[in-house]
């Protein structure tokens, strides 16, 4: 009997530590992973 529950509590901790969503709307981000940030390709000490 406690074999079996523990059967069952652990299929079930499997279960949950596996299972998720993800939420996170493609649109959303801020800057596209191709394009270069606007500090990226200057010369190192001249900001401007």
């Amino acid at each position: 009997m406690i074999t079996r529950l523990l059967l069952i509590f652990a299929l079930s901790c499997c279960t949950l530590a596996t299972s998720g969503c993800f939420d996170t709307n493609p649109d959303d981000q801020e800057l596209p992973w191709s394009r270069p940030a606007d500090w990226e390709g200057g010369v190192p000490g001249f900001g401007g």
